[in-house]
């Protein structure tokens, strides 16, 4: 890794540690754990999403295409955890979304209140909470209207899947359904 891609690392590690009221502790947290649970609110909020939609809407549940559509598809940084509420990602977004955001039913916006295990900057695959993208500078969020357009196309795919499955002349595999 270059110099420049070094000391970007650096000013984005920096600026995540401002969410919290004690940045050196996410300092030692990311170097014990390699996550920091940092408060949402202040900076930043996070979309979860579920890995059912995402992958509905890449239409695979290959990490490396499922990185390179989130990448362009939302423009911005995404956190996998499979450690929390099952396997979830997270797309980083601006922090008053969470006031308006209109799909708290299937894809929750978590803002004041809420911690997040944020991976530190260098943790771009598992085990563990990784980034599936990572920030590219100092307050790089996904435009939320990316990350609605996504959650709505996730759910649309979801429903048409569920709707071909529960059909009586096939099966989801493809086979006549037994009645």
């Amino acid at each position: 890794m270059g110099d420049t891609q070094q000391t970007t690392d650096r000013e984005i590690a920096e600026w995540l540690t401002m969410e919290h009221p004690v940045p050196r502790q996410v300092w030692t947290e990311w170097s014990t754990h390699g996550v920091a649970l940092l408060p949402l609110g202040k900076r930043f909020a996070a979309v979860r999403m579920t890995t059912d939609a995402v992958h509905a809407v890449v239409d695979s549940d290959d990490s490396t295409e499922v990185a390179a559509a989130l990448r362009e598809l939302l423009c911005g940084p995404v956190v996998y955890d499979r450690r929390a509420v099952g396997v979830t990602y997270y797309a980083l977004i601006q922090r008053d979304t969470e006031l308006v955001w209109p799909h708290a039913d299937v894809a929750p916006c978590l803002g004041q209140g809420t911690y997040l295990g944020v991976p530190r900057i260098d943790r771009r695959e598992p085990p563990g909470t990784y980034w599936v993208v990572t920030p590219r500078y100092p307050g790089d969020l996904c435009p939320s209207q990316a990350v609605a357009a996504l959650v709505e196309a996730g759910q649309r795919r979801l429903i048409e899947t569920a709707g071909l499955c529960s059909s009586n002349q096939r099966s989801c595999d493809g086979t006549p359904a037994i009645t």
